[in-house]
């Protein structure tokens, strides 16, 4: 029976399970079993809702990881005058991040009592040592060489990942690259402006660099949304309790709230 290969059709195509399936499977192409065997609670006795707890931020960081894929081959695309590509790249980017904002529901259904049965066992990690979610902002434009030096628990692999986006290009350093091409000047936040008001003002001649600004400012708006969903849900959760990590817990993710990657997209609006 093992090695029986069972054929058949299946909405008029010729299938195969069994000796050719062998080969792959759905579990062994998505290393299901590594993948489920992840999620180790630290409670003991186990806290029902710390299952939750891990499966969600294990979540966000895969989506991390998609996030940080299409937006560096986003900026690529700028570079190499794609901007097309470019521009589909990011609204991918836009869709996972409500994704994002709306797994904060999902997190809501547990209660601060319930939290508050392992919330002890977290310290001293934080969400705060998401090393992915700073390349995300180093590559977004928000680059802050400070977060390497204050952060101590870095492996070397992850030192050396938040440096090389520190020193790459970011979405932002591409797109004047792209307003250069298109023979405007970039020398100065001025200058930059100026670009800015001429390519809105006539988007029939500049209309792909036209979409691919308020794709950048819809990221950037994405990205807003969910710091300001993010800090409520703690505020829901812990109140004015510090952070596992020793930060300051909800008064500091409410001093990121103004956090603009591209503050002269957002000032052209008062000009138009």
């Amino acid at each position: 029976m093992a090695d029986e290969v069972v054929a058949g059709r299946w909405g008029g195509v010729e299938v195969n399970f069994g000796e050719e399936g062998g080969r792959l499977t759905y579990g062994s192409y998505l290393r299901l079993p590594q993948l489920l065997d992840q999620q180790r609670l630290e409670s003991n006795p186990p806290a029902h809702d710390e299952l939750l707890f891990i499966t969600i931020h294990q979540v966000y960081e895969l989506w991390f990881k998609q996030v940080l894929h299409e937006l560096t081959a986003s900026r690529n695309a700028m570079l190499n005058d794609e901007l097309w590509l470019a521009q589909h790249l990011l609204r991918r980017v836009h869709t996972i991040e409500r994704t994002l904002t709306q797994q904060v529901d999902i997190l809501e259904t547990m209660t601060p009592q319930d939290f508050g049965e392992f919330r002890h066992r977290l310290s001293p990690a934080s969400g705060f040592q998401s090393v992915q979610f700073r390349e995300i902002e180093f590559l977004s434009a928000a680059k802050d060489p400070s977060f390497v030096r204050r952060f101590r628990g870095l492996t070397e692999a992850e030192t050396a990942r938040l440096e090389l986006r520190l020193d790459e290009p970011t979405l932002w350093d591409a797109f004047l690259v792209v307003l250069e091409k298109a023979g405007f000047a970039t020398d100065s936040d001025e200058s930059i402006s100026d670009a800015l008001r001429k390519v809105a003002g006539d988007r029939a001649h500049y209309g792909a660099v036209w979409e691919l600004a308020e794709a950048l400012l819809q990221h950037d708006e994405l990205a807003a949304a969910w710091r300001a969903r993010h800090v409520v849900m703690v505020e829901r959760m812990i109140g004015t309790k510090p952070g596992t990590g020793g930060s300051s817990g909800a008064t500091y993710l409410r001093s990121r709230l103004d956090l603009r990657y591209y503050p002269l997209l957002w000032d052209l609006r008062s000009s138009l």
